[in-house]
């Protein structure tokens, strides 16, 4: 790096730093920005840094934890609660990192499970909640919150987790410190694999040693390495692997299982993009006025459907979708006549304390042309084509609404979450 400097006879002259000449807290400050990949590459380059890098530098890794999770969550509590290093520490929240957002249910499970869960971060833990549309009709566009899933550290330093069935506990530093929790709650293992999947299943006994592999997320560059992964922990054969199967085996025998293992799937595209503005998870008044949640997905092909998004055994309520488009191209204002009138005679359903405050919002900005799922399910039917056909109306806002030429209604979509936060939420008691 260079400098200039000016000496007594006014001579401009060039002086060269190099980095380690900065003060130590200069340094921390631009390592902190480097991922532990980066570091590492960074360590090589002479042996003071590798001392810095290598050993848990307590300054350097608080930094790269604070810089990159300070602003969600308490760096100081998470660390307060367990006897661990900064640089584990940074490790554990990197894996916790993926699960904030929504996942999924995936198969057919018991009606307790949750459809959907949304994770956000806590003072010193991981939260999965239940999000469930409101069942008061007419109430608004309100979401229900349940606690599902507590994930923290332990004071030994290994992750842990816990199920609330009943989605009403809520934790206190002298809780986790305490290990004082509620009876009802469910210890559980959670495992990934990949980024997209994971295996919720009880712990039944068990030391925190003999089941600590489960965190850890399997390698994701080769599939054949992530389906080994699995395959070493119910192996009847190999190292260690069949000793702690029969450990595991031997502990069922004398335990009743609360909770059936269950798999949960990330929705990735869960909010609109420019290329893609109707994606995600979106909340619509039904024509029986209750609330709805609705997934809306694009194809490799070009193509969109809609589907329902209920409390269901199901992952999805329906197989079918609820509309269809073969194509995502829109139609630009301004409209002919008829499209105008079109859209001009539908009612909107929404309840009467959410209509739309702004001249912006009721604006069409563009249409999109879609079809019922009809002459999906049923390709060879002589069906009437106002009764397939419909329309996609997209608002100023970047909302929409959607209805067909057969009904008389248009059910307008608003966002579940915005920036990471979910809105219109309404605690359990309020239900």
């Amino acid at each position: 790096m260079e400098t200039t400097t000016v000496v007594d006879d006014d001579v401009p002259t060039s002086l060269l730093l190099s980095f380690g000449d900065f003060p130590e807290d200069v340094q921390i400050c631009v390592l902190s920005f480097l991922r532990p990949s980066e570091l590492a590459a960074f360590a090589s380059t002479c042996k003071r840094f590798l001392s810095i890098c290598r050993h848990d530098h307590h300054r350097l890794w608080f930094s790269m934890c604070h810089r990159r999770w300070g602003s969600k969550t308490l760096i100081n509590k998470w660390r307060a609660n367990a006897k661990i290093s900064y640089k584990q520490l940074y490790t554990i929240l990197h894996q916790y990192q993926n699960l904030i957002g929504f996942w999924r249910r995936s198969g057919d499970t018991s009606t307790s499970s949750p459809p959907l869960l949304f994770f956000e971060w806590g003072p010193f833990y991981i939260t999965g909640s239940r999000i469930l549309p409101s069942r008061n009709r007419g109430g608004g566009y309100e979401v229900i919150k349940k606690p599902f899933l507590w994930m923290s550290i332990a004071l030994n330093g290994e992750p842990v987790n816990y199920l609330d069935l009943d989605g009403r506990f809520s934790f206190t530093d002298e809780d986790w410190i305490g290990m004082n929790l509620d009876s009802d709650l469910i210890r559980v293992n959670v495992s990934f694999m990949g980024e997209c999947h994971m295996v919720v299943e009880e712990s039944l006994g068990l030391s925190s040693s003999e089941d600590y592999d489960l965190y850890v997320s399997p390698p994701d560059k080769l599939m054949t390495q992530i389906y080994q992964h699995f395959a070493n922990r119910t192996s009847p054969s190999g190292n260690g692997a069949s000793r702690r199967q029969r450990r595991k085996e031997k502990a069922k025998q004398g335990r009743v299982r609360k909770w059936d293992s269950e798999y949960f799937v990330k929705i990735v595209n869960c909010s609109p993009k420019p290329a893609r503005p109707l994606q995600g998870l979106w909340k619509g008044i039904c024509d029986d006025m209750s609330l709805d949640f609705y997934l809306v997905s694009y194809d490799d092909v070009g193509g969109i459907a809609c589907r329902k998004f209920g409390d269901s055994n199901r992952p999805l309520t329906y197989h079918a979708p609820i509309f269809w488009a073969t194509s995502s191209t829109f139609v630009e204002s301004p409209f002919s006549s008829e499209e105008d009138y079109i859209y001009n005679c539908r009612l909107h359903l929404r309840p009467e304390d959410h209509l739309l405050s702004s001249s912006d919002n009721e604006t069409v900005s563009r249409m999109l042309y879609i079809n019922s799922s009809n002459d999906l399910v049923i390709p060879d039917i002589t069906i009437n084509p106002q009764q397939v056909e419909g329309r996609i109306w997209q608002y100023g806002n970047g909302t929409f609404g959607y209805g067909f030429l057969r009904d008389n209604y248009i059910i307008d979509m608003k966002h579940i979450a915005e920036n990471g936060e979910l809105l219109d939420v309404i605690g359990p008691c309020n239900d």
